[in-house]
């Protein structure tokens, strides 16, 4: 496994994150079997970074990773968890809290659930209106000098917070969606977090599923997320998938998957990046391992860059109501 530096503060982490959000919550029934199996073979290949949420199926996730990880060795695994996020007992989001108090309640309950004593990298979900990210990073910085955390990330956030935030405390890494054909980062965000030293672990990589060349348009029930999803709409999901077909020609040119080439694309966009794929079975987990061996060329890289602009995708990345409150999607004056 290949390893990076996560920002010019943060750990050392194998060169691929595993995201557990899907083994419990988002896409529809998972299998615990499954999921832990996964978890362990990801361990066993070198990934370090596991990223998961407080609020993903209401601390389902973190029971189940706590489970992955019992009588194995921590020193070299670096957790990784999102709070804020508010949600009914029927699941339904409502917001976020980001409150000093309320971050302080919602690490307890993460340490406990996780069945550690220290979380590796805490970050709020996203922005909260009411709560300035100066209170909010001071309150994880609290947490750091009371050893619960070590180190402070954000989570779809814009340049301008990203600066009010790392004049508090050092930011690590900025948690941020990012693929062939989700490019928004590119007008600004990654120049300002490249300027400030600030790392970028990448979810999104393969546009849950869209551009991984295994998604099928009936393969989805009536509780998977993308149901609900712009680019997954009747209205968008041939032009979507046709994007498909683009990132297979450069594949079969150098024998790799279609996944593969997707997830290695991010990877080849700097040093400083580091995919977190969502894989919910060894499968899966396997298949994006090996996009650690694709070599993708300045000729690939411009095939991709020609065939996939920036706006090839139809239908935005997450519905208009939800880009709406996104502290990331605000342009700039």
């Amino acid at each position: 496994m290949k390893h990076l530096q996560l920002g010019k503060t943060g750990p050392t982490v194998g060169a691929l994150g595993l995201g557990c959000m899907g083994m419990s919550d988002v896409y529809g029934p998972a299998d615990r079997g499954e999921s832990i199996a996964t978890i362990h073979a990801a361990l066993e290949a070198g990934v370090t970074l596991i990223d998961t949420g407080d609020f993903y199926a209401m601390g389902h996730n973190e029971l189940l990773i706590a489970e992955a990880l019992r009588g194995r060795n921590h020193d070299n695994l670096q957790l990784s968890v999102k709070f804020g996020g508010m949600r009914d007992p029927a699941g339904a989001f409502m917001g976020f809290d980001n409150r000093p108090i309320a971050i302080k309640n919602f690490v307890a309950y993460s340490l406990v659930r996780l069945g550690v004593e220290v979380i590796d990298i805490y970050r709020p979900a996203r922005l909260d209106p009411n709560v300035p990210i100066e209170d909010t990073v001071g309150a994880i910085a609290d947490l750091i000098k009371a050893g619960y955390v070590k180190h402070i990330g954000l989570s779809e956030v814009g340049s301008e917070t990203i600066r009010r935030a790392h004049k508090v405390h050092p930011i690590t890494d900025l948690q941020i969606e990012y693929s062939l054909i989700s490019r928004g980062i590119e007008d600004d965000i990654l120049s300002t977090r490249r300027e400030l030293g600030i790392g970028i672990t990448a979810y999104g990589v393969l546009s849950r599923g869209l551009i991984g060349g295994h998604f099928t348009k009936n393969g989805m029930n009536a509780r998977d997320y993308r149901s609900h999803n712009p680019r997954f709409s009747a209205a968008n999901i041939d032009r979507n998938l046709a994007l498909v077909d683009k990132i297979r020609a450069v594949a079969d040119d150098i024998g790799a998957s279609v996944a593969q080439v997707a997830i290695a694309w991010v990877a080849a966009q700097g040093q400083d990046i580091l995919p977190v794929v969502g894989a919910r079975r060894r499968d899966r987990l396997t298949e994006a391992l090996g996009s650690l061996d694709v070599k993708l060329t300045p000729a690939h890289l411009r095939a991709l860059a020609e065939a996939i602009p920036a706006d090839a995708a139809a239908g935005g990345r997450y519905p208009d109501e939800h880009l709406a409150h996104m502290d990331s999607e605000k342009k700039r004056a």
